[in-house]
Formats: C-alpha cells, sequence, structure tokens
C-alpha cells in the first residue's frame, strides 16, 4: 500500500508571543484575545494563605499577640501586620486572586500598598478583575 502524498521530515508551527518581566522573572504573554488557561501568582497565592492562617490563629486564641505570632515565624511584625491586611481585601478580589483571573498589574507590591478597608473603595478592584 503506497500513500499519495508523502509526509514532510519537518513541521513548522508559528505561535504568536512575547515575553515581559514580571516580578523579576520572564513570563510569556500571549497576543490579546488569545485564548488561555488562568496562570496563579504563586507569591500573592501564598500572601493570602498566610494571612487567613495567620488571622485564624490569631481570633482562635492559639497565639495572643502579632509580637508572638511574628516571633514564632520567625518574621518582623512590620511585614506580618502588612500580610495580615490582605484579609480585609474584597471577597470578589481575593477570589480572582485565587483563580488566577487577576490583571498582570495585581501583584504581591501593590497589594501590600496601604489600601482602603471598604471593599467597594478598593482602587484596584476595578483593574483586578477581568
Amino acid at each position: 500500500m503506497t500513500r499519495a502524498t508523502p509526509i514532510p521530515d519537518t513541521v513548522t508551527v508559528h505561535v504568536p508571543f512575547r515575553t515581559v518581566k514580571r516580578g523579576g522573572r520572564k513570563e510569556i504573554r500571549l497576543p490579546d484575545g488569545a485564548p488561555s488557561r488562568p496562570e496563579l501568582d504563586n507569591a500573592l497565592v501564598k500572601a493570602l494563605a498566610r494571612a487567613f492562617r495567620w488571622e485564624r490563629m490569631l481570633r482562635s486564641g492559639e497565639i495572643a499577640t502579632i509580637a508572638e505570632l511574628a516571633e514564632r515565624e520567625k518574621i518582623a511584625p512590620s511585614y506580618m501586620t502588612r500580610i495580615l491586611r490582605l484579609t480585609l481585601l474584597a471577597p470578589d478580589l481575593v477570589e480572582a486572586i485565587l483563580d488566577g483571573r487577576q490583571r498582570p498589574e495585581v501583584t504581591l507590591a501593590r497589594v501590600l500598598e496601604p489600601f482602603p478597608v471598604e471593599w467597594m473603595a478598593q482602587e484596584f478592584r476595578d483593574k483586578a478583575l477581568s
């Protein structure tokens, strides 16, 4: 049995993308409108997880003070308070971050900056949700 058309030895595939720096590392970006799966920001997800874990420890009475918790975790109390403030983010923003649906502008450094505790007043909320 013979084939009508020969199979080529090589196949060339063109994939349009660009690289951008994000958080000190390079990231591949697809063109606008290209289907893609959500990409988690591991640093941001880890910070949220820590914040909610620490809050639970403080509320339960397992740890009495932030200073005690910071000493136990071996981190500076000032850093701990900045991370703990992430528990005040709007629930839809937290959900978007955990699902990887936040925009690239929403980084750990950006959400660690002071923000209002009122959910509707959190200015990066509109920028975060895509």
